[in-house]
């Protein structure tokens, strides 16, 4: 039960960024800024606790490096920066609806490479939340911009190789370590990349309208790098140890409907009944996911997914 709190209270974060990151999207910030900036404040967040964590055991850095420049680069910067980039050229449902097929792509991975046909259970589950994303997202179509199109199915695969890499075997790596590493790391690469104009970066440091009034830019920033950024991604991270990747990726589907939430309340985008229909249907589809017996389960995951969750279950606390 505690692990399916803290892998909600990571999608209720995560929920956080589409509706704060707007205004700096619409006012002068490159989806390469954006991510860079609420990456590199998140790292500065969790540094005092990742280093705290360590115990000055920097070792531990080194073993896990392979494991950090993972999460850095497909995980934080990669499927951050694909993502924005979707969201500017085409609707926000439709690009959250297709970065939310990350569920789907690990169950079919994880058929292909131990060719064991997923359960019945999981396979109802996968159909449930998908119809249950459609309903919350609503109609939405993906004409008028392919490279929108392929940047959101490019932020999908990168999802689904985060819950990986966050499941893998922590080789003695702190949850916290490897969020603030992998953040800090991720935006030192899109900076560089920025500054040597790989990719654009631009930002204006100016007020922008925000919550139906005006504020300095640093206060969205702010939200989305503290609450959407640090919080979000060491929560996940340690639910993800606990629960494994393909659950932790269908409780990260809430996140569609957190978006919508924090997108009424802050933009005065309403919430229908069929959306309400649709957050029923993907709590339903967790539940689904979350009945397979761990017996039945195992040929489906991978093994350092499963090792992962045994040696999170035998720490105390």
């Amino acid at each position: 039960m505690r692990a399916l709190i803290i892998g909600i209270t990571a999608s209720l974060a995560f929920g956080v960024s589409g509706a704060f990151i707007k205004p700096l999207l619409e006012n002068g910030w490159s989806p390469t800024a954006a991510v860079a900036m609420r990456t590199v404040i998140a790292g500065l967040v969790l540094a005092p606790f990742a280093i705290t964590a360590l115990h000055r055991n920097w070792s531990t850095l080194w073993r896990a490096r392979w494991r950090i420049v993972g999460m850095a680069l497909i995980g934080v910067a990669g499927t951050q920066l694909a993502y924005f980039m979707a969201v500017q050229r085409i609707p926000v449902g439709t690009a959250i609806l297709i970065e939310y097929l990350a569920p789907i792509l690990l169950v079919l991975f994880a058929w292909a490479t131990t060719r064991v046909i997923p359960k019945r259970v999981v396979l109802i589950g996968s159909g449930v939340a998908v119809i249950g994303l459609v309903l919350v997202v609503g109609p939405s179509s993906i004409s008028g911009d392919l490279f929108g199109v392929f940047s959101a199915f490019l932020a999908a695969i990168g999802a689904a190789t985060y819950y990986l890499i966050a499941a893998r075997p922590s080789e003695g790596l702190p949850p916290v370590a490897l969020a603030a590493s992998g953040l800090l790391l991720g935006s030192l690469v899109l900076g560089t990349l920025g500054l040597i104009g790989v990719l654009p970066f631009t930002a204006a440091f100016t007020d922008m309208p925000f919550l139906g009034g005006s504020a300095p830019w640093w206060v969205p920033l702010g939200i989305v790098a503290v609450v959407g950024t640090a919080i979000a991604y060491a929560a996940s991270i340690i639910a993800t140890g606990m629960l494994g990747s393909r659950l932790m990726s269908f409780i990260g589907l809430l996140e569609v409907v957190f978006a919508a939430m924090f997108a009424w309340l802050a933009l005065g985008e309403t919430l229908g009944v069929v959306q309400l229909l649709g957050g029923v249907l993907i709590l339903a589809g967790i539940a689904f996911v979350h009945s397979e017996r761990p017996a039945a389960a195992e040929p489906e995951v991978l093994e350092g997914d499963h090792a992962e969750r045994e040696s999170a279950a035998s720490t105390p606390g």
